[in-house]
């Protein structure tokens, strides 16, 4: 199957590949690198995937994003050209987090899965710009300390 190219940021925490996706301007870059520094803070391994571009395809039921090389290990830095950052070339996509504005996100929130390149994976909606409410939404839904 041919790889879907994607608008989004992709990392790995832990285990667990996190996609997060909104429009330009969303927080989807500040988000991950203000995961990573928070979990690695804690010993927790984390790095990004890819930065606003992915590749992602479906792989033995899973989705996987790859970061396409032309883009590998560069991170855009609000106000910034791009700056190098360490990465993994790829990752398992465990959970799908999409940033959108305050009036569309839902106070609670059923469990939900939408497909991305034909692979469903669990999603949730956090409000945009807000890293203060997506760090510990993000650390509960993933089961990571203090939370687990």
């Amino acid at each position: 199957m041919k790889a879907e190219n994607i608008h989004g940021t992709a990392l790995l925490i832990g285990e667990r590949g996190v996609l997060i996706t909104g429009p330009s301007g969303a927080g989807k870059t500040t988000l991950a690198l203000v995961l990573i520094d928070h979990c690695r803070a804690r010993g927790l391994f984390s790095r990004l995937i890819g930065d606003d571009r992915l590749l992602a395809a479906a792989h033995a039921g899973r989705l996987v994003c790859r970061v396409p090389a032309t883009i590998a290990g560069l991170a855009e830095v609000p106000g910034f050209m791009p700056r190098p950052l360490s990465f993994e070339p790829s990752g398992v996509i465990d959970l799908h987090i999409r940033l959108v504005p305050k009036h569309e996100r839902d106070r609670f929130q059923e469990d939900f899965s939408e497909p991305i390149a034909g692979c469903p994976v669990p999603r949730i909606d956090l409000i945009e710009r807000n890293v203060a409410t997506a760090l510990p939404a993000v650390m509960a839904r993933l089961s990571i300390a203090a939370f687990a």
